[in-house]
């Protein structure tokens, strides 16, 4: 094609025809990839918005959970501090209840410790008591005048033994 306008010929419209062609497979090539494009685009937003969704769920479950936890957290130290007090109380009957027993053997936090203290402080007492007991037996003296016995005549002579033994018959 020079500067005229010239009928292209059949050669050029060949090479035309074919440069057409071309550029509508690419335009179909192209739109066929953003049809793609596009629908994995959509498919993309779908998910995100499900997970979006999941991730607030999972925000309001664990926001959920943590109250309860936080709840659960305070019965629990009320459920303690009762325990505690009940356990105070149950010492301080026991005390008053069982004076042979020294209050400071009895301790513990909880009323399962407080009885094993109890059943320790009585094993105790009860040693102790019949430790005293066999000791007093051992040192113990009859009530009332002692027996009587013969006196200690060995010391005496021949003499003083005739004298007494006709002494205590008269």
């Amino acid at each position: 094609m020079d500067g005229h306008e010239s009928r292209p010929d059949a050669e050029e419209m060949a090479a035309l025809q074919e440069q057409i062609d071309d550029a509508r497979s690419e335009i179909e090539r192209l739109q066929q990839s953003a049809a793609n494009d596009g629908a994995r685009a959509e498919h993309a937003i779908a998910e995100a918005a499900v997970l979006r969704e999941d991730m607030r769920t999972a925000t309001a479950a664990h926001e959920s959970a943590t109250a309860e936890a936080e709840m659960l957290r305070g019965e629990l130290e009320t459920t303690a501090e009762r325990s505690r007090v009940a356990a105070q109380r149950y010492r301080d009957l026991i005390v008053r209840t069982e004076p042979a027993l020294p209050a400071e053997l009895i301790a513990g936090d909880d009323v399962d410790a407080i009885d094993a203290a109890v059943t320790a402080a009585r094993e105790i007492v009860g040693r102790v008591r019949s430790h005293i007991e066999s000791q007093a037996q051992a040192g113990r003296v009859p009530a009332g005048a002692p027996p009587r016995s013969a006196p200690d005549l060995s010391a005496l002579t021949p003499e003083q033994k005739i004298r007494h033994g006709l002494a205590s018959r008269s």
